[in-house]
């Protein structure tokens, strides 16, 4: 059976965003392949698919290596997303389906509940669920993809801590889906921004240390591998 190159993609960008595979270290498609346990044709497309993204870089006579974003690039990742989350919440407003509330509700309920709680760890994977379910209910595959990329990169680059009043965090999330519920876009524009701007603080960007690359085998999930 042939791994599809997205399935193999989406494990390369893991491994680069959780720092298996070190900023500037060299990605070989023998090494890659060995890895995941695939061919070396998928490695080739996913390592295209990569570069077009910005995670991988092609050096003259040197091969793929993983990119080194500069900290003038990663304040950028921030600049854009202040810009295009907002779009994405207005456009929802505008197109969101009685499904996608459904879920941004149940979504908001939770983290509301966890936030009483103190559960950390549960409420950055329900606020990443959030915002890509918000994206989707843009309506906008273009958009969703973008910002869907931008959350990886921003992963990569910046270590988020949690916010020191996750109750108010999540409040902020509740009025967004009430103003996308109303279909008031321009309030839930504004409100997004707000959330997005209150949120920088929380970014610290990350100085990886140099370090060898890990390169035992890992098999490749094709049934959940998204690119």
């Amino acid at each position: 059976m042939r791994i599809p190159a997205h399935a193999v993609c989406t494990a390369i960008r893991d491994d680069i965003v959780t720092g298996v595979f070190e900023r500037g270290s060299r990605l070989t498609e023998e090494q890659l392949a060995r890895r995941y346990g695939v061919s070396r044709v998928p490695v080739r497309e996913a390592l295209r698919t990569l570069e077009s993204e910005g995670f991988v870089i092609t050096r003259r006579h040197a091969g793929a290596h993983v990119a080194e974003p500069t900290e003038q690039e990663a304040a950028d990742l921030l600049d854009v997303r202040s810009l295009l989350e907002p779009l994405g919440a207005a456009r929802a407003a505008q197109r969101r389906t009685q499904a996608h509330l459904k879920v941004l509700r149940g979504l908001v309920r939770l983290g509301q509940e966890r936030a009483r709680r103190g559960q950390g760890d549960d409420l950055r994977s329900l606020g990443c669920w959030f915002h890509e379910t918000l994206a989707q209910a843009s309506g906008s595959p273009a958009l969703t993809a973008m910002l869907t990329q931008l959350r990886h990169k921003i992963a990569w680059t910046y270590t988020v801590e949690a916010p020191a009043q996750p109750v108010e965090a999540w409040a902020e999330h509740g009025a967004i889906v009430d103003a996308v519920a109303r279909g008031d876009a321009e309030r839930a524009r504004t409100l997004t921004a707000l959330h997005a701007e209150r949120s920088l603080s929380l970014h610290r960007l990350k100085r990886p240390e140099r370090g060898r690359v890990r390169v035992s085998q890992r098999v490749v999930n094709t049934a959940s591998g998204r690119n």
